[in-house]
């Protein structure tokens, strides 16, 4: 069975709209997400302890299990399916096309399997409505040729249609094929976010008890602040999927209200000045007494802290974080300035995509969530937020919101 100190991967599993099915070493199917249940005609519960060959057309069977077991081996992630067709089959015996990545991880010496599965049914029948195109498009160049009826201007035309209708379709085909890779590297990647911080939690509650003297209430101290830090790392991390998941739905109930913005900054510094490193300081402006907003409290501390709590995380120790703060009759502005790493000028156009992070932060802890989720909320508001980056000399984020909110 698939280990239950894990079962926090159904929240996660459960918010991702594509089918997931985690199987292991004997391709048996220890978990499945509702989505993947769906697309195969079967309710979640019926799906577990099952062996994989349950979702696979009898004809490819045989097929399907050598190449699974050849991944095993391999225990690297790649897209399943490369170069050849791939199907499933529901429970009502139907068949339809899909197309898979494939995750290997492991837990407490366990290996399993993450497969990310895609009903791309709407995708063959585009292609195959092109090829139809192509052909039709074929035959009556062919036809109008011998009949000498079209002109040459004429032919012309329906070619650049035809060689439009082609680039509309490779793009659109790349652009999805971009999306299924990035959130494939986001399923690694999030495994990985929940991975360190539960070995972490258990490492500390064994070292627990075998701290019973007195005088060693230091070190307990240390283990069960390292368990605390922990699990508010994860409750932020579900808290941010649950708010992709309303944000997609349109389920965010906006509560608003009159509040001073000195109120909400010195909240958002406060919380900030627990995570600083040595030397770091956030410089804030003490003459805001009179500056007042009729918005979503929540949602504009959310905002702020986020990217003041990236302006640590992504600085070094001993610099300054500056935040501004300005208002006329109208709109208020945030800058929030940092002397950290920077942004790469080529992945600036995708850094408020959700999931992407930039390839100089990858070693630092984080999903590519919060700031798709602060623009979302912004944009919701009537608010925006830019961004200004030098790589290696740092970032200013701009954040404008109405003083009053319309919604």
């Amino acid at each position: 069975m698939f280990p239950k100190d894990i079962d926090i991967f159904n929240i996660l599993l459960n918010a991702v709209s594509e089918g997931v099915i985690i199987v292991n070493e004997q391709q048996q199917i220890v978990d499945a997400n509702i989505s993947a249940a769906n697309m195969f005609g079967y309710e979640r519960e019926e799906l577990l302890e099952k062996p994989l060959n349950l979702l696979i057309p009898k004809k490819y069977k045989g097929e399907h299990h050598a190449h699974v077991s050849g991944f095993m081996e391999k225990q690297e992630s790649r897209q399943m399916g490369h170069g050849r067709d791939l199907h499933g089959a529901r429970k009502d015996g139907s068949t339809f096309p899909v197309e898979a990545g494939l995750n290997p991880f492991s837990v407490k010496e366990n290996n399993y399997v993450m497969a990310l599965v895609i009903d791309i049914t709407i995708r063959k029948q585009q292609e195959a409505k092109i090829q139809e195109l192509y052909e039709d498009l074929e035959k009556k160049v062919v036809l109008r040729t011998k009949e000498l009826s079209i002109t040459i201007a004429e032919l012309e035309a329906e070619n650049k249609l035809r060689i439009q209708a082609e680039k509309d379709a490779k793009a659109a085909l790349k652009k999805e094929q971009e999306l299924n890779e990035l959130k494939t590297k986001f399923l690694s990647l999030v495994s990985h976010e929940f991975k360190t911080p539960l070995s972490s939690i258990l490492t500390s509650s064994m070292l627990l008890g075998k701290y019973k003297l007195t005088e060693q209430q230091a070190k307990r101290d240390r283990h069960i602040k390292i368990i605390s830090d922990k699990v508010h790392y994860l409750n932020n991390i579900l808290n941010d999927f649950l708010s992709v998941e309303k944000l997609e739905k349109g389920k965010v109930n906006y509560k608003l209200s009159t509040f001073k913005v000195s109120k909400v900054i010195n909240e958002v510094v406060y919380n900030a000045n627990m995570l600083l490193k040595d030397g770091q300081y956030i410089n804030y402006p003490d003459d805001i007494d009179g500056y007042s907003l009729y918005q979503d409290e929540k949602i504009i501390e959310l905002a702020l802290s986020n990217i003041v709590n990236n302006a640590i995380k992504y600085s070094s120790e001993n610099t300054q974080i500056d935040i501004f703060i300005t208002q006329n009759d109208t709109i208020t502005t945030f800058r929030i300035k940092d002397n950290g790493i920077g942004i790469p000028e080529k992945e600036q156009k995708n850094i408020f995509n959700r999931y992407f992070r930039a390839e100089n932060a990858l070693l630092v802890q984080g999903t590519g969530i919060g700031l798709n989720i602060v623009k979302s909320h912004l944009e919701n508001l009537h608010g925006s937020i830019s961004f200004e980056s030098i790589e290696n000399e740092g970032t200013t984020f701009t954040i404008q919101i109405p003083n009053k909110a319309t919604i």
